[in-house]
């Protein structure tokens, strides 16, 4: 039987959900409410208001929360892999996430009840609710984000390498071994991004709040690396068809 392959030419096998990939939905759904506006719907319309501010905060939350399910869920589909270390990364993803998921809600309403601030808008929290009063309360909001970030991104990264570690018994071919180092690459990328990001928070906790920045590189750095990696796959691919004169 021919086994499908998705967009990137990786063959699925892993179309039948396994009990830790549905325990690993679960968590992600239970994370995903809370955080979720308000856990009481609203019944006048000031709360209703009050409720709306932390709209844009929850899309940006929620949309990052999403990155991570993806790259688990990818992962599972590609592989198909049940044996004692998936079960164990696995667990600890969600350990990690239902962890992470107060900093991220914490340092997403932080994000965009400062940028509301600047842009003169309501659409998010006050700042001065959420109890940051100097700049050494934001670099340590970085660390504690950032150990988050980290650790899931490894997790994530440690689950591929594994994958790769099987890449024989898999009989992986040579698109899907690219794209399985492209995949390990990516995800340690976002490790070391976070990495950077806390320790510059870390080292200079009284200092101008740069650690964010260490994130924004990641939108020049990440569509680069994965550039050069798709050349380098074109590459190879063209001279294992060109002819021998």
């Amino acid at each position: 039987m021919t086994i499908p392959r998705d967009s990137d030419g990786f063959r699925l096998r892993g179309l039948d959900m396994t009990r830790i990939e549905t325990f690993t939905d679960a968590a992600f759904a239970f994370a995903l409410t809370l955080l979720v506006i308000s856990l009481d719907p609203p019944t006048t319309m000031q709360a209703l208001t009050g409720a709306l501010v932390h709209v844009p905060g929850f899309v940006l939350s929620a949309t990052l929360l999403m990155v991570f399910w993806n790259g688990h869920h990818r992962w599972s589909r590609r592989y198909g892999l049940d044996d004692g270390t998936s079960i164990v990364l696995s667990c600890l993803l969600v350990f990690t996430i239902l962890v992470f998921v107060y900093p991220l809600r914490y340092m997403a309403s932080a994000v965009t009840g400062s940028t509301a601030s600047l842009m003169g808008l309501s659409i998010g929290p006050d700042i001065r609710t959420l109890g940051i009063t100097s700049v050494h309360d934001v670099n340590l909001m970085f660390v504690i984000y950032g150990i988050g970030f980290m650790f899931m991104s490894m997790t994530i990264a440690l689950l591929n390498l594994h994958a790769w570690r099987q890449r024989h018994h898999l009989e992986l071919d040579e698109t899907e071994r690219i794209e399985t180092r492209t995949e390990l690459g990516t995800w340690c990328i976002l490790a070391i991004a976070a990495l950077l990001s806390m320790v510059t928070a870390a080292a200079f906790p009284n200092a101008l709040p740069i650690a964010g920045w260490a994130y924004a590189l990641l939108g020049i750095v990440m569509p680069i690396y994965r550039r050069r990696m798709r050349q380098g796959a074109r590459r190879l691919s063209a001279e294992r068809i060109r002819p021998v004169t």
